[in-house]
């Protein structure tokens, strides 16, 4: 076949009118509003970023897709960010002492992509309605790890009970599975009450209070400090045998990052044009899936080749490089097991838990508000209202309640990696992610479907962890494009709080004992505080931001908190603002006291006269005399 037949799949040629699209068999656009000039300039210059850039959506946010579609893409989505969800889950479990209890961790796991499918679901439908998949975020994570570095002897809890035939108190060890079920139910209680605080800012609109203090020069070290710390659990996944998991991470380095520019040759059938060859990024969009398979394959074979019979029990360090050593979890799995609140029995509270949640509940607000943005601005439509914004952080603290009531032990924030998928199929269709949504339902009721994930040896997922949370490293920093890098005052802040950050969680866990305020409860609230990398790190970023002298500008506070007015009307937008409004009936939506509700649109405007925004990677800057927004 030559190569003038072959096609690049779900990236059709740029059209000038709805009738030219019509002609290619696209459904036709909606056209609101004219390119700036400064765009149309470096179109006519053949600019190969603005030519993709200007690639109009297959299917639009409220186009309907063919079902056999919806199914394809629901499932690429789907299984785009499903490691991440596991990766997540199995963290939680570490932390409960549940490391070596493979049923439990397979019905964490159900737990969690029930939950992932539920909070999809509601965000797509009634939140921001913007494509965002909802998905098992690490920022509840890092609190648990550094409570685990801290309380090294969580794991070794006594019972007491009364031996009537002596009339003694006595003290055993307690059962393993009551010390599981007893940080279950611990997370369980601190994570509602953490959610109940993030839905209570959606709601009231107090986002817009945050952003006037917390800007990128506090946020990023603040996240950033959670993708350093990691580096512990990550580490303890791969050194189970380093040869397969640096085989993974390199696989999955050389299908993203070396091959990024190569478009995969697919043949395919149509109707239409019968056999013929497609060309997609399939290598890159899925690597971490292709490399954990590949691993798994690897791992499959060494053991059938007997490289690790000598590794007979879990104290063994290969014994986790075995494919063969839990595959009972799988047949000991139910077919249909239905997560439901207080399936792990009654509710605690822990200061120092809920004190980790609630500043990674404040990380995740703020980086789901710059994700909406960003999904807006790929989707090509205007920047997302106050009260899309409002309604989609409240259904994100509704579900974190819901999830804490299941003892999934985190909260969900908005995958940005699916959010690049919509740029490269440039579907992006609101039934494609209800699809989605139904599809991780339907893995949380498959028990089985869970256990088979929880067999993935460790160094595959340990290999896969470091390219996950090298990229999340990545992009964490190129948040810093909207703040003046050249201003000292910015390199200092930044520096100090990774610092600090740092500094004070290996104080505590090197000298625990240090802190003796004669109030053992005090105590563990201190140590939590201290041994937290992510807030030491937010409160002294956020305290040196707001104290030392500087712009908005220089700290880069502008560009998250102002979108030119112009550029909402004027914008090359294929759909409008009716994408955020939600369903309601007409005598309600339209009546009066809807204009004081925070997170639903106001009946007496049309386009809302301040937009707060947070495009990352967005600055004002004079071009032709007049000021514009320039996306990255």
């Amino acid at each position: 076949m030559s190569s003038s037949e072959e096609e690049t799949i779900f990236i059709p040629a740029v059209t000038k009118s709805p009738e030219e699209d019509r002609v290619n068999g696209l459904p036709p656009p909606s056209y609101n509003g004219q390119y700036t000039e400064n765009i149309a300039k470096k179109r006519e210059q053949g600019d190969p970023a603005i030519e993709q850039e200007d690639r109009p959506l297959v299917y639009r946010i409220g186009d309907a897709t063919p079902i056999h579609l919806t199914l394809f893409f629901a499932m690429q989505q789907a299984l785009l960010s499903l490691s991440t969800s596991l990766a997540v889950s199995l963290l939680v479990a570490e932390y409960a002492c549940a490391e070596h209890d493979e049923d439990f961790k397979s019905r964490l796991l159900a737990s969690t992509l029930f939950m992932n499918g539920i909070t999809t679901l509601l965000m797509v439908t009634i939140g921001v309605r913007l494509p965002l998949y909802q998905g098992a975020t690490p920022d509840y994570v890092a609190p648990l790890v550094a409570m685990a570095a801290i309380d090294k002897d969580r794991c070794q809890m006594n019972t007491t009970y009364f031996n009537a035939s002596s009339n003694t108190t006595e003290t055993i060890p307690a059962n393993q599975d009551d010390v599981i079920l007893y940080h279950i139910q611990t997370l369980q209680g601190s994570l509602m009450l953490a959610g109940a605080i993030h839905f209570v800012v959606g709601a009231t609109g107090l986002v817009g209070i945050l952003l006037r203090f917390i800007g990128p020069v506090t946020i990023v070290p603040t996240i950033l400090l959670i993708g350093i710390y990691m580096v512990t659990s990550v580490t303890k996944f791969a050194q189970v045998h380093w040869g397969i998991s640096s085989m993974t991470c390199a696989i999955a380095i050389i299908l993203s990052l070396y091959l990024a520019k190569f478009n995969m040759p697919i043949p395919v059938w149509t109707r239409k044009k019968s056999c013929h060859v497609i060309r997609y990024p399939f290598h890159q969009v899925f690597a971490i899936l292709i490399a954990i398979v590949f691993g798994w394959v690897v791992s499959i074979i060494l053991t059938e080749a007997g490289v690790f019979d000598s590794a007979t029990s879990v104290k063994d360090k290969l014994y986790y490089a075995r494919t063969d050593s839990r595959s009972y979890v799988i047949d000991n799995a139910k077919w249909f097991q239905f997560p439901y609140p207080g399936q792990f029995g009654l509710l605690r509270f822990s200061v120092s838990a809920f004190v980790g949640f609630f500043i990674a509940t404040i990380v995740s607000i703020l980086d789901s508000i710059g994700d909406y943005y960003a999904c807006a601005t790929t989707c090509r439509v205007p920047p997302p209202p106050p009260h899309a914004v409002n309604r989609g952080i409240a259904i994100e603290g509704l579900c974190t309640i819901l999830s804490g009531a299941l003892g999934c032990g985190h909260g969900t924030t908005t995958y940005g990696g699916n959010i690049g998928a919509i740029g490269l199929t440039k579907v992006a269709s609101r039934h494609v992610f209800v699809c989605v949504s139904l599809v991780y339902i339907l893995f949380g009721v498959i028990a089985k479907f869970s256990a088979i994930f929880i067999t993935i040896p460790h160094p595959v997922l340990g290999g896969a962890l470091i390219i996950m949370f090298g990229m999340f490293n990545g992009v964490v920093l190129s948040n810093l494009q909207s703040v003046d890098l050249t201003s000292t005052r910015n390199s200092a802040i930044i520096g100090t709080s990774l610092l600090v950050g740092l500094m004070m969680p290996h104080w505590i866990e090197r000298y625990p004992d240090t802190i003796d305020t004669g109030n053992p409860e005090i105590d563990d609230v201190l140590k939590m505080l201290l041994g937290n990398p992510n807030m030491v790190g937010a409160i002294m970023s956020c305290f040196l931001d707001n104290t030392v002298p500087g712009s908005p500008e220089e700290r880069g506070i502008t560009a998250w908190q102002t979108v030119d007015e112009d550029s909402v009307t004027s914008g090359n937008y294929q759909e409008g603002f009716e994408v955020y409004k939600p369903w309601l009936p007409g005598r309600l939506s339209n009546a009066r006291f809807m204009t004081y509700i925070p997170f639903m649109p106001n009946p007496k405007k049309v386009i809302p006269e301040r937009h707060l925004s947070v495009d990352l990677g967005r600055r004002k800057k004079a071009d032709s005399g007049h000021t514009s927004v320039n996306s990255i």
